[in-house]
C-alpha cells in the first residue's frame, strides 16, 4: 500500500515564526512547520519526525551534491551514512533525472517524480506491498485499525525509508530487495502563505517499493489533495498557534 506524508501548516503569523518563501527548500519548510506533538492521536510521521532526530549525529561518509551553474543554488544533497543509510535533502522541485542517477551510483534504483498539486502520478507498477482490502482501510473498529496500522509499518516500503526531522528521507539499501525500484513523489503546494484561518497542505511525500519495471508518470487528478480534514480526527493537522 502507498504511503503519503503531508506537511499542513497552522502557524500563527505573529508567533514570531518567518512565513515561507517560494525559494526556500520543502526540507526547510518541514522542519520549521513541526509541531508540538499533541497528547492524542499521534500520526506516524510525527513519531518517526521524533525518533529521526536522534539518528542525525550519524558521520557522513560521502555526499553528493549536483553542480550548480551561476546563482542556481544545488535542487538537492545525497549523503551516505556510515551505517549505508542515504539521505536525502530536497531543495528544489528539479532534476529527477539527476538524482535518480546520483541514487543508483549508491545502490539505490530509483524513480524520482515531482508532481504539480492536485495531480498524482496513476500506478505504473507492481506493488511491493501486500494489498490491504478497502474495507480494512475505511473500518471504524479499533481492531482493525491496529491491525491495517501493522500492516503498514511492517511492508517493505515502510521499512525501506524514514523520515528526519531535520530536513530529508533517509532510505536503508539493505532493506530494498534485488529487482526491486523505489518510487518518489514529491509535490509543492504554490500557495505557500499559512496561517490559523489558512491551514493547509505545504508539501506532500510518498515513498513505496515496485517488484519489477516502472512505467513513466501519467498525471491523474487528485481534486482533494488540500484537504486536510476534521481537526478532530487529524489534531497534527492543526498545531496550536506559535508551534
Amino acid at each position: 500500500m502507498s504511503r503519503i506524508d503531508r506537511m499542513v501548516s497552522a502557524i500563527d503569523p505573529a508567533a514570531g515564526i518567518a512565513e515561507p518563501t517560494a525559494g526556500r527548500g520543502i526540507c526547510d519548510l518541514f522542519e520549521e512547520i513541526v509541531a508540538t506533538e499533541p497528547q492524542s492521536g499521534r500520526s506516524r510521521l510525527r513519531r518517526r519526525l521524533l525518533v529521526g532526530a536522534a539518528a542525525a549525529g550519524v558521520a557522513a561518509a560521502l555526499i553528493i551534491v549536483p553542480l550548480a551553474t551561476g546563482a542556481e543554488s544545488p535542487a538537492y544533497a545525497v549523503t551516505r551514512q556510515a551505517n549505508g543509510s542515504i539521505t536525502v535533502k530536497i531543495n528544489q522541485l528539479r532534476d529527477p533525472g539527476l538524482l535518480e542517477r546520483d541514487l543508483a551510483a549508491l545502490g539505490v534504483k530509483a524513480k524520482v517524480h515531482y508532481t504539480p498539486p492536485g495531480k498524482a502520478c496513476s500506478r505504473n507498477f507492481t506493488s511491493a506491498d501486500p494489498d490491504i482490502p478497502w474495507e480494512e482501510l475505511t473500518s471504524t473498529d479499533p481492531k482493525v485499525k491496529a491491525a491495517v496500522q501493522r500492516k503498514m509499518d511492517n511492508s517493505p516500503s515502510q521499512q525501506a525509508f524514514d523520515l528526519e526531522r531535520g530536513g530529508g528521507i533517509r532510505i536503508f539499501p539493505d532493506r530494498i530487495g534485488q529487482g526491486q525500484t523505489a518510487v518518489m513523489e514529491f509535490t509543492e503546494n504554490s500557495d505557500q502563505t499559512s496561517g490559523p484561518e489558512k491551514p493547509r497542505v505545504l508539501w506532500e511525500f510518498s515513498f513505496q517499493l515496485a517488484n519489477g519495471p516502472v512505467g513513466e508518470c501519467v498525471l491523474t487528478d487528485r481534486p482533494g489533495w488540500n484537504d486536510i480534514g476534521d481537526p478532530r480526527k487529524n489534531p497534527e493537522a492543526f498545531p496550536p498557534p506559535g508551534s
